[in-house]
């Protein structure tokens, strides 16, 4: 991989820690245990049995808990402990030098890219919880869960189609999420105006 392939994979891995840092960090391991790809630099932790059970228990868990509105936000709020420095670890690791030493910058930029991530995923988590059914928030769910395992299979082949989705993907959530906002400030406004007349 080049240096800039190498840049593509370690952010990509990094925001996907702050979207779903368990399955992120499981799918890793599981990938370098069964030799379908060669974990670069320190990633190759990830294939550790302790880890691979933790974050394969954390995930499951994650999964369920996750597809319950109200408890996923819960769920999101605890979570930006442990996302944004496994998203600062992730980045590090696969941008680690070739004596392995890590670089504090790479681990700055991949925290800073999980708690993107993360804040884009709990923002509309909260705005999809917000509406009275819950299929929305099932689908929702299930959409990241599919995203993050689709990004996931193509960092390692085509990391710069990978870090182009999850892009492309963090500006659509923020439009979605600056209409929204946008919106309920003008009808707080309108209704605000009709109340004093």
């Amino acid at each position: 991989m080049s240096e800039a392939q190498v840049f593509a994979l370690g952010i990509t891995l990094a925001w996907l820690a702050g979207f779903r840092a368990y399955l992120t960090v499981f799918g890793l391991g599981i990938a370098g245990w069964f030799g379908w790809l060669e974990l670069p630099g320190a990633l190759e932790l990830c294939q550790s049995p302790w880890v691979l059970g933790i974050s394969g228990l954390l995930a499951a868990v994650e999964f369920a808990t996750d597809k319950i509105p109200g408890v996923d936000s819960g769920w999101d709020l605890a979570q930006v402990l442990l996302r944004v420095p496994a998203g600062a670890f992730l980045a590090s690791a696969a941008l680690a030098g070739p004596e392995g030493e890590m670089s504090l910058g790479w681990a700055m930029a991949g925290g800073g890219a999980a708690l993107a991530s993360h804040a884009l995923k709990a923002g509309t988590r909260l705005l999809v919880n917000a509406s009275p059914e819950p299929v929305s928030n099932l689908a929702t769910s299930v959409g990241e869960d599919t995203l993050a395992l689709g990004t996931l299979a193509l960092v390692f082949a085509y990391p710069w189609v990978a870090l182009a989705i999850v892009l492309a993907v963090s500006i659509g959530f923020a439009l979605v999420a600056w209409w929204v906002v946008r919106r309920l400030w003008r009808w707080r406004r309108t209704t605000a105006a009709t109340g004093r007349a």
